[in-house]
């Protein structure tokens, strides 16, 4: 069967054992060692504040902040908002959350391109002056006809000729106010017959009656991306601008720009290929409609790639961090199996989440022989991979809830759970058998399984020595806390969330589960938003926000399953 990746034309995933690879870190190094910048290497994480981070954006975080801090550099933190219309400062707070959540601060050195509008707007009109820049009249539409096409050079704009004080004035008129949206551009005067299409008399500023999240309505002109972006760069001193490769071929006019301005030891840009995970789909307009048709909860859902549904779902950061070190940084595109992330995930979480007993759909049992009214607890361990994690004690009495899926009356073969007539040992407290199994008499249904305990078997463990191989986790009634827990798996069913040109028609139908009238052991009842644990037997959970001190709510994480770590297993064993 062809892969996911293969049918895009990507390379596999290098195995993890393996060395990861990393350009970015030797070209780096190589300029350290030339003395190329006769300053602190120096990167920078510039997201547009016009939406939610996501896992794609993990990388290019982790490799700003980390060839910095590799280097003994600095990272600023920067917000390229030239667009008025669709950013927000919602977005800002929200990405400057999920950037210190996965690790990383920028101390000092937060900045926004619209500190340096002023700058830029003398930049453009340097360029004027130096007859490299002129008011261009035509329209939207027109422009895109005049660019030509991949095969066919572009057309000249009849207004390309302007005098330079012609295009001093227009410009300073369009600051001004003057004209309105779309009336007229700046645009570059490069080559209209240039092979790379960017460099055919790109736009550097439009008009846009427009109220900005921080300049209010100081400005009615504002810079594109691909304007502001370098000279933010030169202006912070950046060395290393470091982007994903659908910038590759901007790479000419971010370098034009620098030059024709005269920057001596301009930013290098170096692109790298993005993080691609299968069953995850991380355009913002796509994302943006599952959230405006109700297919998801919000952008924090626990199914969404964005960080901030991520860190719902209970995902950590140290393995996000993991992944995209270990994935390493190349130029060739790549798709990574999301059951990777899911393997760091537990990898992760099995070091530090402490183990609680929880039934997810609820069994009672009833132990005949324990007396009426007496209650014990048990020492339990939190955390076997953790030395330091200790124990904790768990209330024990008469009446206890087991998970229904742990009894068959009819149990098949290697069954080593309750059944008629057998023994099982329940975690850290005794050993019980079923004696008889009562039903509702209408549907048939089970509803109590009576049982003897064994009062000699404290702790589990039969004083005659007898062989009991099954072992149930439990919680007892009397002080058992009630809680929701909702059952989440991958948003989309399908490797490639786009096949077939439909992603909605490849939405998960079965993405959640959610379970009322679960039951946690009481240690929980001070759980608090977002704290991990594993559930035994079910896998690994994290404390909903939506929780109250009435009722609890936990999203499931991950699952224990790890084909992953099996794959691997069987790779070295081969």
């Amino acid at each position: 069967m062809v892969s996911y990746g293969e049918r895009k034309g990507w390379t596999p995933l290098q195995e993890a054992t393996s060395k990861p690879s990393n350009f970015i870190r030797e070209i780096v190094a190589e300029d350290v060692r030339t003395g190329a910048f006769h300053r602190r290497i120096h990167t920078r994480f510039p997201p547009e504040p016009n939406g939610y981070l996501h896992i794609g954006h993990a990388k290019a975080i982790t490799i700003d902040f980390g060839i910095a801090a590799e280097f003994g550099g600095l990272c600023n933190l920067r917000f390229d908002d030239t667009n008025p219309i669709k950013e927000d400062t919602e977005y800002v707070d929200s990405i400057m959350e999920d950037v210190r959540w996965l690790g990383f601060d920028w101390d000092d050195r937060l900045y926004y391109a619209s500190d340096y509008f002023e700058q830029l707007y003398q930049y453009a009109v340097r360029l004027i002056q130096l007859g490299k820049a002129y008011v261009c009249d035509l329209s939207p539409d027109e422009v895109r006809e005049y660019r030509g096409t991949l095969t066919e050079p572009g057309r000249e704009s009849p207004y390309r000729n302007r005098s330079v004080e012609e295009n001093l004035d227009l410009f300073q008129r369009m600051r001004a106010g003057e004209f309105p949206d779309g009336a007229r551009t700046l645009r570059a005067k490069i080559d209209m017959a240039a092979g790379n299409i960017n460099l055919r008399d790109p736009v550097l500023y439009r008009i846009q009656h427009a109220t900005h999240h921080r300049t209010g309505d100081r400005w009615c002109i504002y810079p594109t991306y691909d304007f502001a972006h370098p000279l933010s760069d030169a202006i912070e001193g950046i060395t290393h601008s470091l982007c994903s490769l659908e910038f590759e071929d901007h790479r000419p006019l971010y370098n034009w720009l620098l030059e024709t301005l005269g920057f001596v030891e301009p930013p290098k840009q170096i692109e790298f290929a993005r993080l691609e995970l299968t069953y995850t789909l991380t355009s913002k307009r796509k994302l943006r409609q599952l959230v405006e048709e109700g297919y998801v909860r919000g952008w924090d859902d626990p199914r969404m790639p964005t960080l901030k549904g991520l860190r719902r779902r209970g995902y950590t950061p140290a393995a996000i961090r993991e992944l995209c070190e270990r994935i390493g940084v190349n130029k060739t595109k790549g798709v990574v199996d999301i059951e990777y992330l899911e393997h760091l995930v537990r990898e992760d979480l099995n070091r530090h989440a402490p183990r609680v007993m929880a039934v997810l759909r609820p069994l009672k049992v009833v132990l005949t022989n324990y007396p009426e009214g007496q209650e014990e607890s048990f020492p339990v361990e939190n955390n076997p991979e953790d030395p330091q994690a200790g124990t904790r004690l768990v209330p024990f009495s008469r009446e206890i809830y087991v998970e229904r899926e742990d009894f068959a009356e009819n149990p098949p073969a290697r069954f080593f759970r309750l059944a008629p007539g057998r023994e099982v040992r329940l975690k850290g407290a005794y050993i019980i058998r079923c004696d008889e199994v009562v039903k509702d008499p209408a549907t048939g249904e089970v509803t109590e399984l009576r049982c003897t305990c064994d009062l000699q078997s404290r702790g589990g463990e039969a004083p005659d020595g007898r062989r009991v191989p099954g072992t149930l986790h439990w919680v007892s009634i009397r002080h058992a806390w009630p809680a929701e827990v909702r059952l989440y798996d991958r948003l989309f069913a399908t490797e490639d969330p786009e096949a077939g040109g439909d992603f909605l028609a490849n939405l998960n139908p079965n993405s959640l589960e959610v379970l009322t009238g679960c039951w946690v052991e009481p240690s929980l009842r001070t759980a608090k938003a977002l704290d991990h644990f594993q559930f035994l037997r079910h896998g690994y959970f994290c404390v909903d926000p939506d929780s109250t001190p009435e009722r609890l709510v936990f999203n499931r994480t991950v699952a224990l399953r790890d084909t992953w770590a099996k794959i691997q297993r069987k790779s070295v064993a081969g």
